[in-house]
């Protein structure tokens, strides 16, 4: 697979829209986990991310700017734990809850992610049908895996089509899957498999190259994580252009 430079594909893109990217740091020292949100109308810039115990939602800067909070307003991140492993959820939507749900349901079950999302699809904002994006990311004794999905319209509406990839992580490599190809109207979805880019090596470096190189208008918020895979020791960062 051909390996991109993260920072030319965020530079070179007015609006990917909503991304994920998750790996391995450059040292293979951390998991690396970073999420942003972009938007073109009032609505979707009015929004600030606000970190709790567990977790992270989506919340109006402004209340009363509010139009429509149904795609807009969400968690997404949360943290899952049980005896076995913990794992870290983070999706462009209301998904998150679902596959948090589901893993709370069976902990046991390693299908969990697949069959939550297999009862979700694309967003219903015609004409665009927006994809859903999701990411899990597992932290087991002595493993570190992780896993992207994209849920998509076939262009009609009535159609969605579900896509799951399953990684093992190598130093310096991350996987990145955005909502959009490119700007438009309609919004052309996402096309293809992640892309496979490289990462550095802390939650700092991986925040200002993405927060730098996203595009100055219609970027709002970013969240980046790593967690130290030796001690699972965190740390996350946060930055909202609406201050």
């Amino acid at each position: 697979m051909a390996k991109y430079d993260l920072k030319k594909l965020l530079s070179e893109n007015t609006y990917p829209g909503r991304g994920i990217v998750i790996g391995k740091s450059a040292d293979g020292k951390s998991a690396l986990i970073a999420y942003f949100i972009m938007g073109r109308s009032v609505n979707s810039r009015n929004r600030v991310f606000e970190a709790f115990e567990g977790g992270m939602r989506t919340k109006a800067f402004d209340e009363s700017k509010v139009v429509d909070p149904s795609l807009i307003i969400y968690n997404p991140y949360l943290s899952f734990k049980c005896d076995d492993y913990c794992a870290d959820i983070i999706t462009n939507g209301n998904q998150t809850d679902t596959i948090y749900d589901f893993l709370k349901k069976d902990p046991s079950d390693c299908a969990a992610f697949t069959k939550a999302l297999a009862t979700r699809e694309f967003e219903p904002d015609k004409p665009n049908f927006t994809p859903r994006i999701s990411g899990i990311a597992y932290y087991c004794p002595d493993a570190f895996t992780y896993s992207l999905s994209i849920l998509k319209s076939d262009g009609t509406g009535d159609i969605c089509n579900r896509y799951c990839f399953d990684y093992t992580p190598k130093a310096g490599i991350g996987h990145f899957i955005h909502t959009y190809k490119c700007d438009g109207n309609p919004i052309p979805s996402f096309e293809g498999e992640p892309e496979e880019v490289e990462l550095p090596n802390t939650a700092k470096e991986l925040a200002e190259l993405v927060w730098e190189n996203l595009n100055e208008d219609n970027k709002v918020s970013l969240f980046v994580r790593s967690v130290c895979l030796k001690c699972g020791k965190a740390e996350d960062i946060i930055i909202n252009k609406n201050k």
